[in-house]
């Protein structure tokens, strides 16, 4: 591999586990229940950028570290991985009146 292709293929070695990622990890029951939506899966160095987005679109934004309890039993070694890596952002409308 040249080193011009290395970053590159570091995008496509870190998409490729949060796409595999967003399949494995269960969404917060509690989360859910209070009325969020799970969006997606994302890096955490990506996270405050998808926050403001969403938050400038009106909505709230939680952005959980992913738990070891969300990952599936066969996602294994990468559990940890996930904790520090990843967040799962949840929105959901603001409270007040409904626009016109």
């Amino acid at each position: 591999m040249s080193e011009e292709s290395a970053p590159l293929a570091a995008v496509v070695r870190g998409e490729a586990l949060r796409a595999h990622a967003e399949s494995r990890i269960r969404s917060d029951p509690a989360r859910i229940a209070d009325g969020w939506e799970r969006r997606f899966v994302v890096e955490a160095r990506r996270v405050e950028e998808y926050v403001r987005l969403y938050e400038s679109a009106g909505f709230e934004v939680a952005a959980d570290p992913v738990r070891a309890d969300q990952a599936e039993e066969a996602c294994g070694d990468c559990r940890v991985v996930l904790a520090l890596q990843f967040r799962v952002v949840y929105t959901r409308r603001k409270a007040g009146p409904e626009p016109d």
